[in-house]
């Protein structure tokens, strides 16, 4: 069993006394219409540093298809809470043991105003990674172990140009196109924890035509 990495407890306390304004911006309103958690899970990587368990959502989902995604859904009448939410999804999802994970805190609730949804990060240690694999083929099409020096790597980081008027923070890493709210979670949580390596923020990707699609198909 290895211990946390010492940023993820620097994370937690720099959301809680000092949160970047990303949190204040995407505030859930008082009731929101839907409530989720997601599992923002890092583990060993065998190679050093950390990893973390990224999923590419399923193509024809209603909402959100075809984008990277943490593990997670909607918080259910047998949850305790976000926690269990996000444990209970990430099992169901991609076979992740509850009991595997070291949950580490969870960073405030975020809005996601096109499907409703208040989405609590819950940010987890895998301190005894086991196998994961596509369990739920409805929501899921694929899950992936990223180390997140690949993320960090200046030639996989950019500004992702969407139609709309879309503009934010995305990673290529490990065959996967990582943008919007994961991608955006992502940037905001390295920079939390001083990991950000400098990067070239001029450069600018447009989504892919496949994942265009689907994203505009979920807004009509």
């Amino acid at each position: 069993m290895q211990p946390r990495p010492a940023w993820m407890d620097r994370v937690l306390e720099r959301v809680t006394h000092d949160p970047p304004e990303y949190f204040e911006q995407f505030r859930p309103p008082e009731d929101p219409p839907r409530r989720s958690a997601v599992l923002m899970l890092f583990g060993p990587d065998p190679l050093g540093g950390e990893d973390v368990v990224l999923t590419e959502r399923a193509h024809n989902l209603r909402s959100h298809a075809a984008q990277v995604s943490f593990p997670g859904g909607g918080l259910e009448d047998g949850d305790a809470g976000p926690v269990d939410a996000a444990l209970r999804e990430a099992q169901e999802e991609v076979g992740v043991d509850p009991g595997s994970v070291e949950v580490v805190g969870s960073l405030p609730a975020l809005f996601l105003g096109p499907s409703g949804h208040a989405v609590t990060p819950v940010l987890g240690w895998w301190h005894t990674p086991g196998p994961i694999g596509v369990v739920d083929e409805i929501e899921v099409a694929r899950v992936a172990r990223v180390p997140v020096g690949h993320l960090l790597d200046a030639a996989n980081r950019f500004n992702v140009v969407g139609p709309r008027g879309y503009r934010g923070p995305g990673f290529a890493a490990d065959g996967l196109f990582v943008w919007g709210f994961t991608a955006m979670l992502l940037s905001v949580l390295f920079d939390l924890a001083d990991l950000t390596t400098p990067w070239d923020e001029s450069l600018e990707r447009d989504l892919p035509e496949h994942i265009i699609s689907a994203w505009l198909r979920g807004r009509v």
